[in-house]
């Protein structure tokens, strides 16, 4: 029988121990040393490239930097969510394109979210009808170009009638082709206390829940979540006075005045923006739910729970592990698509920054502060929903 051969550096070993190699023998050190020179020379090629272009404006007499945006804009905004004029600086004016696109990016999002997963549910449904008016959605709207979806939908909305003929489907709503007036509560104080006790209620509704499955029970119904989260808003509009004072849109001139503006420009992006990645969001939905084995259903059923219960609390919740990834792509592909609003004359960023280019020629940094902006939503939306999904992963 042969003896085993004792181990490097073992006990009664004659070999020595191995030493770590810490110089160019050692495979991290190459790796670390390969990756430092291929980084510098990507920083050294952009620095070329920047220093060249500079060089090449300013011999040319072409003006650099960012000073220009401290000098006053000399045009308007149509929308804005703050205070702008002609006379404010370009860099209040690019506020309002970032607040202008993030505002129907955001809108969108939830749109589509809600009417994505309804139409998801809604292809998986046994009525025949239903699953097949939800397929006719998905097909329809995915496979047509969402250009033309926010272009035919900016064109019903000015072919609607003048504010002098509008449409008035219930009291207080207004369409016509300057957009949408809604009538809304008039301003109160009050208003800001409802808003904290309604955040309040949703905090209230989280921790019970997030409390009932640490105790190993099945969270509450949704009958107590809204209890709690419409309930406190009701008790302090009750314990304020209950005013029931309504700001509703008249009739002055030409157009209407008052209530809750949403100019036509807004309302056709935001649909086409939602009603197309809503059907990517179907499909994302539906295959998830598919994912999800049919014992777990049986099992549900078998339980006693209906069937909202067994979406709810059975079938969702892993789905989402399937979903959320895609639905991902989905969110920051919408935000980038929110750039086509350029075509309607939304004002969104890539307006505002071909209008300030064209007046500056500060084509060099208006393209750059638009790629910042980008890339920085995108970052966002990425890190929160992949914190979403690890969330997911270790509840």
């Amino acid at each position: 029988m042969t003896p085993s051969r004792p181990t490097s550096g073992g006990p009664g070993s004659d070999i020595p121990p191995r030493k770590t190699a810490f110089g160019w023998n050692s495979p991290a050190v190459r790796a670390f040393a390969w990756q430092a020179v291929i980084l510098g020379a990507v920083v050294a090629l952009g620095a070329w490239f920047v220093w060249n272009a500079l060089s090449a404006l300013a011999a040319r007499g072409i003006a650099t930097g960012f000073g220009f945006l401290e000098t006053p804009a000399g045009f308007d905004i149509s929308e804005s969510p703050i205070p702008f004029s002609p006379s404010d600086s370009y860099l209040r004016a690019y506020a309002v394109a970032v607040l202008n696109t993030v505002k129907v990016s955001v809108l969108a999002i939830v749109f589509a979210t809600l009417l994505g997963t309804f139409v998801g549910i809604a292809r998986l449904s046994t009525n025949w009808l239903v699953a097949r008016c939800a397929l006719l959605y998905v097909e329809l709207f995915r496979n047509t170009p969402q250009l033309l979806q926010i272009v035919f939908w900016y064109v019903v909305i000015s072919r609607l009638p003048r504010p002098r003929q509008a449409l008035a489907p219930i009291d207080g709503v207004f369409f016509h082709n300057r957009g949408l007036n809604v009538a809304v509560p008039a301003a109160d104080p009050l208003h800001l206390w409802m808003f904290a006790a309604f955040v309040a209620g949703c905090a209230g509704a989280w921790l019970l829940r997030r409390h009932a499955r640490a105790r190993g029970r099945l969270p509450r119904s949704l009958r107590t979540s809204l209890a709690l989260v419409i309930g406190p808003p009701l008790l302090v509009w009750l314990a304020g006075g209950a005013p029931l004072a309504w700001d509703v849109p008249r009739l002055q001139g030409f157009n209407f005045r008052g209530g809750f503006v949403v100019n036509p420009e807004f309302l056709a992006l935001m649909l086409g923006l939602s009603l197309y990645i809503a059907a990517f969001i179907a499909e994302i939905v539906r295959s998830g739910i598919q994912s999800v084995g049919r014992g777990q259903t049986e099992a549900a059923r078998s339980l006693g729970l209906g069937r909202g219960q067994i979406y709810r609390l059975v079938v969702l919740p892993q789905a989402l592990r399937v979903m959320v990834p895609p639905a991902t792509n989905q969110y920051v592909s919408l935000t980038k698509n929110s750039t086509l609003g350029v075509a309607i004359g939304y004002p969104e960023i890539i307006n505002i920054g071909n209008t300030t280019i064209s007046q500056t020629g500060h084509t060099v940094e208006g393209i750059a502060m638009i790629m910042v902006f980008y890339l920085a939503l995108s970052f966002a939306i990425s890190g929160l929903m992949n914190l979403y999904n690890r969330r997911l992963g270790t509840a």
